[in-house]
């Protein structure tokens, strides 16, 4: 009989877990979504000198997609760098710099809220430790998206490169946020049953 409850709460531990990934995936992706549909107009706008400086140039212009992904980046606390005149790198946040809305903070937030509290209630979470472990387990899918992020937002021409900060952007974006408001999502979809 505990051979049964063991095999029992191992595969349902490993539904979770593969139900959190794929929430973790879809909140990243939608979290991106919302932020280019909000944001896409007023970054390429931004880019259009620069753009055109740099086409004149014979360089790839910057595409609107991958500067929104920095401004996504920035909506968790992740800045992303340029390079600086002379030598050296520039760290840059438009949001806390205010050339962005600060409600974009809430994005990532809200995405991550709600798919734990989707997952705490799909995993039958029925008290807060419960819903918190369900929860935090959309960083699985989150992480890896954050991870992959870095690589394709990251714009080159020539020797210079603009690009998410790389530490930061897996600490912060792909765990910090993932696990703790996934978590509270969690706690919030247990309790609320």
């Amino acid at each position: 009989m505990d051979s049964v409850e063991s095999t029992s709460s191992s595969s349902q531990g490993v539904t979770s877990a593969v139900a959190g990934a794929a929430a973790g995936a879809v909140a990243y992706v939608v979290g991106y979504l919302v932020t280019y549909l909000w944001q896409s107009g007023s970054v390429e706008e931004s880019l259009q000198a620069y753009n055109a400086i740099v086409d004149l140039l014979g360089g790839d212009p910057i595409p609107g997609w991958q500067a929104v992904g920095w401004l996504y980046y920035n909506a968790h606390n992740v800045a992303f760098t340029t390079p600086a005149l002379g030598s050296g790198r520039v760290s840059q946040n438009l949001v806390a710099d205010g050339n962005a809305p600060m409600l974009l903070y809430l994005v990532p937030v809200v995405v991550l809220l709600a798919a734990g509290f989707v997952v705490a209630r799909a995993g039958d979470a029925s008290d807060a430790e419960g819903g918190v472990r369900a929860g935090a387990a959309v960083t699985l899918g989150y992480a890896v998206l954050a991870v992959v992020g870095l690589f394709l937002f990251r714009y080159s021409v020539g020797d210079t490169t603009v690009h998410v900060d790389y530490a930061l952007g897996v600490l912060l974006a792909g765990v910090v946020y993932p696990a703790v408001f996934g978590g509270l999502g969690g706690v919030l979809g247990a309790v609320t049953r």
